[in-house]
């Protein structure tokens, strides 16, 4: 139902829309408002700055509006989390429900957030918008297409892969190695079938048959690209570095090479523009860009960030999965690439993920289990210990559950407190903004008392294997690393070409320290085996497989795309 005479804040206040509502429906429960009203109330912004998208999303018109200064900017929270579980955490629900907390206590705050991708969508993770009264509207409209943005990058990746087959089938002027193309195809979906490809079958009139395959879109260097870019002519120089392949001597070939990057850059123009939406109280959240923290970076775009910044006091943003993977690439990527650092760290836990980190089955977890809790919050110490590696000292929030007893959530204050932490209980997914008030002013509280220094990890002059092994030993407490034969002799160009200077990034299971999805808790001295590594050029960081992760991922036995549908009003159903 449509209520537009009734608020967000006041149908919390209420208890309406009923404890147990779907969250699509607590979505359609409050009427968006005007996008264009939004920005002049909160930002002062006319509506020439925006480009609308339909009534309640647009996207910031960079054609009107210039970056300010960044002596102007406000303050940066980012918020992170303990190692994953099926019982969930609620990384986004907690960034939502921060910033609505954060203005509710009247600080001009908006939240930065990632765009979802069709694969988990349809998959088995959901979406991205939130969940309960922390939620970003219009819910069906950001989860499935939102602003064609990943349309745009999904286009201009296979674009650039027509063109390289294209200039292949006549004759390969820059002298590039059919049998050395690296660039693959990209979509956004779960599609193992494509993992694996033959192109270029038929005869001399069809192509040139070689090996490839396909990646999801999230995980295409383009994806990384238009995130870390911090304008059109930074893109399009991003563009031009990218490497393709090699020639049958070794050099690399690049886009630039081809010719390809006017091209590529006509598309993702409008896409590198951020998108501007609200949260159920009517707070500003951008949403830009949508790298998965597992296979790559996992931060949102430096745009959206840059333009958050400029336009309010506090901005909240959010880094993929569990702070092993999602904050150590904030810092080390995202943060040395733009000068950015976070005035303050929010690191999100719930009591149901402790006690699966502990050996609770899923199953039962509405069981109070004040032991298992102890024993699983050894991931969240290793997490508090970690950021401090970074010089930063976090808040602990945890995500309240129902059925989380009082005596579950004084042992992790009584454990996060023995590492110098504050945790903070929060009900924002029950209550909204009401429900994170405290969370909001612990937050308000640290950035009061300074900003830290923030402290990357490696050096830019460490060798790649030497990142790594950094990575492995002080993050994932592993005994050491194992790279394959490829594994090293990829190491070993990329240093000779001229890029070990630049960070890596990890693609591993998100579930553990380690590389097996099967190890919860906190393991140690394990070992980390590097299968792969790849050279991403234009993003300006290399990629370091590990374990059985995939860059494409699959569907499970029974994905949600099957119980999803249309309603007889056309309404989206089974859209989590």
């Amino acid at each position: 139902m449509q209520t537009p005479d009734v608020s967000a804040v006041e149908a919390t206040a209420e208890g309406w829309p009923p404890p147990g509502t779907p969250d699509i429906e607590i979505a359609r429960s409050v009427q968006p408002q005007s996008i264009l009203l939004l920005a002049q109330q909160h930002f002062g912004l006319a509506a020439d700055s925006l480009i609308p998208f339909g009534h309640y999303k647009a996207k910031l018109n960079m054609d009107n509006y210039t970056l300010p200064d960044p002596s102007h900017y406000g303050k940066l929270v980012l918020v992170t989390a303990v190692s994953p579980t099926p019982a969930g955490e609620g990384k986004t629900t907690t960034s939502v429900g921060l910033n609505d907390g954060l203005n509710q206590l009247g600080i001009r705050s908006s939240v930065c957030l990632r765009e979802p991708s069709l694969g988990p969508c349809f998959g088995m993770k959901g979406g991205a918008a939130g969940g309960g009264r922390s939620q970003v509207i219009p819910m069906e409209d950001i989860n499935l297409h939102f602003n064609g943005d990943f349309h745009a990058i999904t286009s201009a990746h296979n674009l650039l892969a027509s063109i390289l087959d294209n200039h292949i089938h006549w004759g390969s002027e820059s002298g590039l190695d059919p049998r050395r193309v690296t660039w693959r195809r990209v979509l956004d979906l779960n599609d193992r079938s494509l993992r694996h490809t033959i192109t270029g079958l038929g005869g001399p009139a069809h192509g040139t048959p070689r090996e490839t395959g396909f990646d999801i879109t999230v995980a295409s260097e383009l994806m990384a690209i238009l995130c870390l870019a911090d304008g059109l002519a930074d893109l399009r120089d991003r563009l031009s570095r990218i490497i393709v392949g090699r020639r049958r001597d070794g050099s690399p070939v690049t886009v630039g090479d081809i010719g390809a990057e006017g091209a590529m850059t006509i598309l993702l123009k409008d896409a590198l523009q951020p998108n501007l939406v609200q949260s159920l109280e009517h707070n500003p959240v951008f949403i830009h860009g949508g790298p998965f923290a597992n296979i790559a970076h996992g931060c949102n775009s430096v745009m959206a960030t840059r333009a958050a910044l400029g336009l309010n006091d506090v901005v909240v943003t959010e880094a993929g999965f569990g702070a092993d993977l999602g904050a150590e690439k904030f810092i080390d990527i995202k943060c040395r690439q733009t000068g950015l650092q976070p005035d303050a760290v929010v690191l999100v836990c719930t009591v149901r993920a402790l006690k699966m980190h502990g050996g609770v089955a899923k199953s039962q977890l509405g069981n109070p289990d004040v032991q298992a809790v102890r024993a699983g919050a050894e991931n969240l110490a290793r997490h508090i210990r970690n950021l401090r590696q970074f010089g930063l000292s976090p808040v602990v929030s945890i995500n309240r559950f129902p059925t989380d007893s009082e005596e579950e959530l004084a042992a992790v204050q009584a454990i996060s407190a023995e590492w110098g932490a504050r945790a903070v209980v929060s009900s924002h997914w029950a209550d909204g903004s009401a429900g994170a008030t405290d969370l909001a002013q612990a937050v308000q509280d640290q950035l009061n008392d300074g900003t830290p220094e923030c402290q990357f990890l490696y050096r830019d002059e460490d060798s790649l294997s030497d990142k790594i092994h950094t990575i492995a030993t002080r993050l994932y407490d592993a005994a050491g690393v194992e790279f394959s034969t490829e594994a090293r002799r990829q190491i070993e160009e990329y240093e000779q070409l001229g890029f070990g200077h630049l960070p890596v990034c990890i693609a591993k299971t998100q579930y553990s320290f380690s590389a097996d999805p099967k190890q919860l808790g906190a393991p140690s001295g394990h070992t980390l085996p590097v299968r792969e590594v790849r050279l991403a050029a234009g993003a300006g960081f290399v990629v370091v497989v590990c374990g059985d992760v995939m860059t494409m991922p699959g569907l499970p036995r029974h994905p949600a795309a099957l119980d999803m549908g249309l309603n007889e009003k056309g309404q989206v159903f089974g859209l989590v």
